[in-house]
């Protein structure tokens, strides 16, 4: 259990609040990337199409977090953007009960749902790195990591549900915490700022940075090597003889040990900087992938293998973090965010979730992981070529 008084000397009210917010959308993400496939597959899609509508809320992240970025950075009303985007969430999701098993129903409702989510995160990244302030934003890990235990707590006790009670239950505790978190948004306080446009740094001038246009590539292969994981690791699973309870458990054990990495990262990253972490980071996510490939059968390596999510989300998204608020100052935080939710779990995820459905039918899922350990590997030559921070 992390402890409450280094959390960013933040107000224990404001802690709560802001951490509350992590713990309900990573709840969310706990049921939807581990069972939403299979429910999918219940409802008797095939994994070419089970990939499509995997990879529709990612692709829309292309579009929806730089039109959100924008109007929150030119209006100075981050929390509003992101309670509406919460309650339209919530609402247009509802929808799925009634398409039902309608191909071109939940392919529609997914659409719209998506572009409200994708409006959430991104922006809260921003309010909670502003009310942390400069001298503390190193300390982000402590309020972030309780959306880690949300993910674990989720994605562990849901799979004895749906072993008991099936795939078709996944639908309403999405909605229930999706109703949650849009509660919880209207509890987190807005920052209020002074926007000066005159002074206001250039989005073109930053994205010129060769180190910005090597970062944003990494963080677009890495993500799309992550596709196969976040679309297809629970039927594959399921494939190899595992439980539903023991895959739930095998995605809690990643997410445990991002948990630990987000409490050790203050101390990291000081000593080690950016530059080489980012680049252990892909190097070991590359690894993971091979290793899920041709041994996910072997429990001990499957087990290793989950333990490096501390490394290949854990510690590449703490950087990014870092990143992006030295690259995107000011006025340009907001946008900033987008840009890099769009380009990494938008375009990265959807073109991943893409191809691993096609090679699943074509190739089979050790080609599938295969192709994520190739674009790990890439991501890592673009990074150690041109990320020098």
């Amino acid at each position: 259990m992390p402890r409450l008084p280094h959390a960013a000397m933040l107000p224990f009210h404001l802690y709560l609040r802001l951490s509350g917010f992590y713990l309900f959308y990573f709840a969310a993400l706990g049921v939807q990337l581990p069972y939403w496939g299979l429910y999918l597959q219940s409802l008797g899609f095939d994994p070419a199409r089970i990939g499509e509508l995997i990879a529709i809320p990612l692709a829309t992240r292309l579009v929806a977090p730089t039109l959100w970025g924008w109007l929150s950075d030119h209006t100075g009303r981050r929390m509003q953007v992101i309670r509406w985007g919460c309650l339209a969430s919530a609402a247009t999701f509802s929808g799925v009960y009634a398409v039902g098993d309608s191909y071109g129903g939940l392919l529609l409702v997914t659409l719209i749902f998506s572009f409200f989510w994708n409006a959430v995160l991104p922006q809260f990244e921003a309010v909670t790195l502003d009310h942390l302030g400069e001298a503390q934003r190193h300390r982000y890990s402590r309020v972030r990591l309780w959306g880690s235990l949300g993910f674990i707590g989720a994605a562990s006790g849901v799979g004895f549900l749906v072993q008991d009670w099936g795939a078709g239950i996944v639908p309403a505790l999405l909605l229930a915490l999706f109703v949650g978190l849009w509660i919880n948004s209207l509890l987190a306080p807005e920052v209020r700022q002074v926007v000066v446009v005159q002074a206001a740094p250039s989005l073109l001038r930053a994205l010129r940075q060769p180190a910005v246009i090597a970062f944003l590539t990494a963080g677009f292969f890495n993500q799309a090597a992550h596709g196969p994981y976040y679309g297809f690791f629970s039927l594959y699973l399921e494939t190899c003889g595992y439980s539903r309870e023991s895959i739930g458990l095998l995605w809690g054990l990643g997410v445990a040990m991002e948990v630990a990495m987000f409490m050790l990262f203050p101390r990291l990253l000081p000593r080690f900087g950016p530059r080489r972490l980012m680049l252990t980071a892909l190097a070991l996510a590359a690894l993971r992938w091979l290793l899920i490939a041709h041994f996910a059968r072997e429990l001990p390596l499957l087990l290793f293998a989950q333990t490096l999510h501390a490394f290949s989300f854990g510690v590449f998204h703490a950087v990014s973090i870092h990143l992006i608020h030295q690259f995107f100052p000011g006025a340009l935080q907001g946008r900033g965010q987008a840009l890099y939710s769009s380009l990494s779990f938008g375009a990265g995820n959807a073109v991943g979730s893409l191809a691993a459905g096609y090679l699943w039918q074509g190739l089979g899922p050790t080609a599938m992981f295969d192709l994520g350990a190739g674009l790990g590997a890439l991501a890592w030559w673009i990074a150690w070529r041109g990320l020098r921070v």
